[in-house]
């Protein structure tokens, strides 16, 4: 009876983590989209690595649609705030945020892309590290309406969760306790999002 008694606990315990950790889930992920400093590959990837090692059945599919879910929603309502602010006199403080986060040169490139493959790049740039803003500006810029960003949008942000939770797949997978496979999936993520900068540099 004592694996009974181990299989209940860890059950509670995983019903537990799942009640607040889907949630808080959503709520980072679309924070981190509204405030673009926030690291939210690492927190799919984090998220990612627990549900692994879970023994709940779409404990993966469940982190994979809370991520999706929240970055569509958090990308959506940056871009209804930044039309928002083109359409203003003054402009508006998510507005300047936007433009704070996109170098002159990253926006250029990103424009010129945009007019060139259109929808493709709205997809690519959320699997490029620091490549979601200037690419969003962009096309507040072409004047773009919302549905048409949300069209693009939304295979984005499928492909962005996807990408960092096999990261924490991998992760996981490597190591029996969970907590150590989130530290690699930190630092994996981590070295994916700097990877472009250090490039740059070196150029």
């Amino acid at each position: 009876m004592t694996w009974l008694a181990d299989a209940s606990r860890t059950a509670t315990t995983e019903s537990t983590q799942q009640a607040i950790g889907y949630p808080t889930l959503f709520l980072l992920v679309f924070l981190g989209a509204l405030v673009p400093v926030v690291p939210t590959g690492a927190l799919v990837s984090s998220a990612a690595v627990v549900a692994f090692h879970q023994t709940a059945p779409f404990a993966l599919a469940l982190v994979f649609v809370t991520a999706s879910s929240a970055a569509f929603v958090g990308d959506i309502a940056l871009y209804w705030l930044g039309r928002r602010g083109m359409g203003s006199k003054n402009g508006s403080r998510w507005l300047e945020a936007i433009r704070s986060r996109a170098p002159e040169e990253r926006l250029a490139q990103a424009r010129g892309k945009l007019a060139e493959h259109g929808v493709a790049v709205l997809v690519l740039s959320r699997l490029v590290p620091a490549g979601r803003i200037p690419v969003m500006l962009a096309c507040l810029m072409a004047d773009w309406p919302l549905r048409r960003f949300a069209r693009g949008n939304l295979p984005a942000c499928l492909a962005w969760a996807a990408t960092y939770q096999v990261i924490g797949i991998l992760g996981g997978s490597l190591f029996k306790e969970p907590w150590e496979g989130v530290v690699v999936a930190v630092a994996l993520t981590v070295l994916v999002s700097a990877m472009p900068g250090v490039l740059r540099r070196f150029r």
